[in-house]
């Protein structure tokens, strides 16, 4: 178990399950992206490659697209024509359910979308078309409630009486013209490599001047044609793959297969980008902000305005080119109390430099998952923004989506990546960007006590209480922010189980989410009937505190490879205690206490026990993020010490179990 590290999976997990519409959970529309409905439920299907006979078939399907077929052509003024066909072979009934309704986004100021076939073909031979009736056109649920961007759509069509052994086929069409970035366009496309494609068809025809392209040297087109000259001039490309062929292939894990942009570079996007971030703020509409946040006094703390912004400002999850024909000023967004990501941080930004005693602020954007700066500039890479406030010799980054971050803490694994400068301070003309720091504004800590009670049936009754600050304390606000309160119990039981603990959990509480400005706490009960059994001799059990959860030692590099640094992750400083409180008549052994120190992390332990009442106590600190490689030794060492105390067990005796021995006539 690594919960108190890194918290284990499982808390992840318990996050993700009440994270709905979050912006962490944003899944962007790429603009040149393969229409297909999403794939989800599928296997990757592992072949047999070492040229025996296979032991094992591989499994099929839900579903297979037989064909799939893609043809995009752009044109120098940014429009572009997009047709897509598709053939499916539905296996069982899951693939029914996954291809039951085919659905497609896109912004209906700029784009277009048709669906000209929809065909059920049956095992028998007959054929079912889809009547245009069933195709609706909706608001996409990001924007139900924010009628700024009612233009953002999902075109959907609901396929009835889809059985196991029919085909579907269906054909869409996509133009594009008058795109707010026009006339830049962007592209890219990855091949399938799963199985779940059995014959794809990729088809690009764009104009050269300004084109800047890369592919994969793994699927080089197998046709490439140029026409015209000069400003006309064009090139044609086609792919056609096999699965096996495409499986074979390597993927550039940090790539696409195939990467279109004409924008010149990532500094000539953040200025096309600027352009939807509209300046704009009036006096009267400062005086009714203030009202609204309570301070009518000025000047207002940035931490002030930061709560305000996020957490009455909520979140449209739209991406930059789905929403970048919307022009909205900070007063426009105020007043409607929704905005994406980047006018939320437009907003804060304008609230702050109105701020009589503002200092030097930028604007930035980050990719989520990607590294920016090794990429082709394409805005569907912008997944978020950040403010950067340069205030009182500290520099604070500001994320105002999530609503219940505390000031300047950002999520995990936005921490370390470069992100695009937007606008605010001078920039060099040959570095457009600025590295999010991997360092909290302030120290990471956390603290569980447990407080139990442990009777002479052998039933544990305990109180746990967690109180946080830092990575894991943003992870849980998130998950309780998000989870109806009739669902914490489910989130506190993984939090439990995350930490070793095992029983029924009841009277769970937390503390305020939005109030950011004190750590988080979480505190619940849990009961374990049959803890233990005092009829054996001795009882043995363990200190009841959350096992600490170190990194893993490094493994051994690769021949000829150099030996990574072992990274310890953000300085976080640890402590757990606990108090059993054991029945009448029982007596304890207790286990020797343990200190350890490095200069990369510190560890200490405490044992006692008094008129039936046991304590103990462990205090782990990491002082530095990462050291160096040649020091695994030292680090393996301090592991084993921790790991080795954390094994040590109380050992119990209880009186009304002990047996009367007979007594010799």
């Amino acid at each position: 178990m690594k919960s108190n590290r890194v918290l284990c999976s499982v808390i992840l997990v318990a996050a993700g399950a009440f994270l709905f519409g979050t912006p962490g959970a944003r899944s962007w529309l790429a603009q040149g992206a393969s229409q297909k409905p999403a794939e989800k439920g599928t296997e990757r299907v592992q072949e047999n490659t070492k040229g025996g006979p296979a032991t094992k078939a591989p499994a099929k399907l839900p579903a297979e697209i037989e064909l799939l077929e893609t043809r995009i052509r752009f044109e120098a003024d940014g429009g572009s024509h997009k047709e897509v066909h598709a053939r499916v072979k539905i296996n069982d009934e899951l693939g029914v359910r996954q291809f039951a309704r085919l659905s497609f986004d896109f912004n209906r100021s700029f784009q277009n979308v048709e669906i000209p076939l929809v065909r059920i073909t049956h095992p028998s031979g007959g054929i079912a078309d889809v009547l245009p009736s069933a195709i609706t056109d909706t608001p996409n649920p990001a924007v139900v409630n924010a009628p700024a961007y009612q233009d953002v759509r999902v075109k959907s069509v609901r396929i009835f009486g889809l059985e196991p052994g029919d085909t579907l086929e269906y054909r869409v069409i996509s133009t594009t013209s008058h795109a707010p970035l026009a006339p830049d366009f962007w592209l890219d496309h990855t091949f399938d490599r799963n199985g779940v494609v059995s014959h794809e068809i990729f088809e690009l025809d764009v104009p050269l001047p300004r084109l800047r392209i890369h592919i994969n040297e793994k699927t080089p087109a197998i046709k490439k044609e140029k026409s015209g000259e000069g400003e006309f001039a064009r090139r044609f490309y086609r792919w056609e793959l096999e699965s096996k062929e495409a499986a074979s292939t390597s993927p550039n894990v940090s790539h696409p297969d195939v990467e279109v942009t004409t924008f010149a570079s990532w500094a000539s996007l953040s200025e096309r980008v600027q352009q939807v971030v509209s300046p704009g703020f009036s006096t009267q509409l400062w005086s009714d902000a203030m009202t609204s946040i309570g301070a009518p006094h000025e000047p207002v703390p940035p931490s002030v305005l930061y709560k305000f912004v996020s957490q009455k400002i909520a979140t449209v999850d739209v991406s930059l080119d789905s929403s970048s024909g919307v022009h909205r000023d900070a007063s426009q967004i105020l007043k409607s109390g929704y905005g994406t990501t980047l006018e939320k941080a437009t907003l804060l930004q304008d609230l702050i430099i109105q701020n009589s005693d503002a200092r030097h602020i930028k604007l930035i954007m980050y990719g989520r998952g990607v590294s920016l700066e090794e990429q082709l500039p394409r805005p569907t890479l912008l997944s978020g923004a950040l403010l950067v406030l340069h205030e009182k010799a500290q520099t604070f980054f500001l994320d105002s989506d999530l609503g219940v971050a505390p000031f300047g803490l950002v999520p995990a694994n936005l921490r370390g990546k470069k992100a695009l400068i937007i606008s605010g301070l001078s920039r060099d003309a040959d570095d457009s960007f600025t590295e999010i720091p991997e360092s909290l504004p302030f120290r990471a800590s956390q603290k569980v006590a447990i407080s139990s009670l442990l009777s002479s049936e052998g039933e544990l009754k305990a109180k746990v209480k967690y109180v946080m600050r830092g990575d894991n304390e943003l992870v849980l606000r998130l998950a309780f922010h998000q989870a109806p309160k009739e669902n914490w119990k489910s989130v506190a039981q993984l939090l439990a189980l995350s930490d070793g603990f095992r029983g029924q959990i009841t009277n769970v509480n937390a503390s305020d989410p939005y109030e950011t400005h004190d750590p988080f706490t979480v505190e619940y009960e849990i009961t374990q009937l049959k803890f233990v059994d005092w009829s054996k001799k001795p009882v043995r059990i363990p200190a009841l505190l959350p096992l600490l959860g170190l990194p893993d030692p490094p493994t051994k590099p690769a021949p000829g490879a150099a030996a990574a640094p072992i990274d310890l992750g953000t300085p976080l400083d640890v402590e757990v205690s606990a108090t059993v409180h054991l029945p009448p008549g029982t007596t304890a052994r207790i286990p020797t206490g343990t200190s350890v120190a490095r200069d990369f992390a510190t560890y200490s332990s405490q044992y006692s026990a008094k008129d039936a009442t046991l304590t103990a106590s462990r205090h782990l600190n990491f002082i530095l993020r990462e050291i160096p490689a040649d020091r695994a030794a030292d680090y393996n060492a301090f592991q084993q010490a921790v790991q080795n105390d954390e094994s040590q067990v109380f050992q119990l005796e209880h009186a009304e179990a002990t047996a009367t021995k007979p007594q010799i006539p």
